[in-house]
């Protein structure tokens, strides 16, 4: 029985469960580190941007424990190290030594995470819209960890993320609510972020020294009028890193990729080759 869903992929033991991604392109491995969005998946996340890169990177793009169509254990303890233990088991798993990683939002924390803990597994490093340093929780990201299914309330988050309401129309919102209600999914989901919030804030922070202690490339993304993730961790992040380049997109949210796709293609690109 062949399968329609563009959602599932190529399928690879990682520890205690199989994680689920797209692997696309020949060249120098790129991993694609999706956001933290209800009923998001690798796909939904970087499907507008996965076929451009591949046309000089080996793209790879999995669903991160929790999310997609990863399995999700039975009481599973999901934490930054068990993110970074996922990534390092798939490149582990794939015979890949060093790649270059995109991180957005959610899987910034994870990127940088990595770029800490396993400096030699990474090349250069994109963070957008970045998670992975203190800052005060925002009602919109609250709003993003807190959703319970309904359309309206997937509408109201595709309000929060974009800053051009046209290019996220309620037929998005209508495919996210459905990701979102999968069997499992809301299950999984309210059990990642639960209130009080600022603490997952926390827990998916780097060290300010470990980030200073980065000798990696990085370039850092962030659109001017994020709601989700404010601008000032990326000016930080900037501040931080010392081969950072920064990219500040005015007229733009909290999805980059989707909402400056053409720029961001070609500003990763550029930074990677």
């Amino acid at each position: 029985m062949g399968h329609t869903n563009p959602e599932i992929a190529n399928s690879l033991v990682t520890g205690s469960y199989s994680t689920n991604f797209h692997d696309q392109g020949t060249g120098f491995p790129l991993l694609l580190i999706h956001g933290s969005g209800p009923g998001v998946s690798a796909w939904a996340n970087w499907r507008g941007v996965i076929p451009r890169l591949a046309e000089q990177h080996r793209a790879i793009a999995p669903d991160m424990v929790g999310f997609g169509f990863t399995e999700r254990p039975q009481a599973f303890e999901y934490s930054l190290d068990a993110w970074v233990d996922q990534l390092i088991n798939l490149m582990d798993a794939l015979d890949i030594e060093q790649a270059d990683i995109i991180g957005n939002s959610f899987g910034g924390a994870v990127a940088l995470a990595i770029c800490i803990k396993n400096p030699e597994r990474v090349r250069k490093l994109v963070l957008m819209g970045s998670v992975g340093i203190s800052f005060e929780l925002t009602p919109g990201l609250d709003a993003v960890w807190g959703y319970t299914p309904s359309v309206e309330n997937m509408r109201k988050l595709m309000d929060l993320f974009a800053w051009d309401r046209a290019l996220v129309n309620d037929e998005l919102a209508q495919l996210r609510f459905e990701a979102s209600i999968r069997p499992g999914v809301q299950d999984s989901y309210a059990s990642l972020f639960p209130a009080p919030r600022q603490r997952w804030v926390e827990a998916m922070a780097s060290e300010e020294r470990d980030i200073r202690a980065i000798d990696k490339p990085v370039l850092v993304i962030h659109g001017r009028d994020d709601k989700v993730i404010p601008l000032y961790t990326s000016l930080r992040l900037a501040e931080w890193i010392e081969d950072a380049e920064l990219h500040i997109f005015g007229h733009c949210g909290h999805w980059t990729q989707i909402e400056k796709n053409q720029r961001f293609i070609e500003l990763v690109k550029a930074f990677l080759n």
